[in-house]
């Protein structure tokens, strides 16, 4: 299993992760959901007009966290926004709960991103970890 798919497996597996950004001096931790890992790298979104993007986009510096079966994961790394219409469309197509909350009338577009220069931690609290880079 190459180290992008263990990120991967272990977001499926917590269903429900935190994206960490800044807003200025101060962090903010909000829920996410969707992820998809195609061609060996992982994907994922958000609204431009949400408050993710705008904090993203000034500091591209973020973290996910994932917590599960007593087990955690920390990934960081710089957002890369990703123009790939075609990509764009195939994950709205396979995910229609995500035009509920971003669509045109929202004034909001789909955002779609990864992390480059990605460093992870995966362990627990009895202190069994493995670090890699993604």
């Amino acid at each position: 299993m190459t180290n992008v798919e263990k990120v991967n497996a272990f977001l499926d597996k917590a269903g429900v992760w935190f994206f960490l950004t800044t807003n200025g001096e101060r962090p903010k931790g909000r829920p996410f959901s969707f992820h998809l890992l195609k061609d060996d790298t992982l994907y994922s979104g958000t609204g431009t007009e949400k408050s993710t993007y705008k904090e993203f986009t000034a500091n591209p510096q973020v973290e996910i966290l994932a917590v599960s079966e007593g087990q955690f994961l920390r990934y960081d790394g710089t957002v890369v926004l990703v123009d790939d219409d075609e990509l764009t469309e195939a994950v709205l197509a396979a995910n229609p709960a995500i035009h509920t909350f971003i669509n045109e009338e929202a004034g909001s577009k789909f955002a779609m991103f990864k992390l480059a220069d990605g460093h992870a931690v995966l362990g627990s609290m009895k202190g069994h970890t493995e670090e890699f880079d993604v």
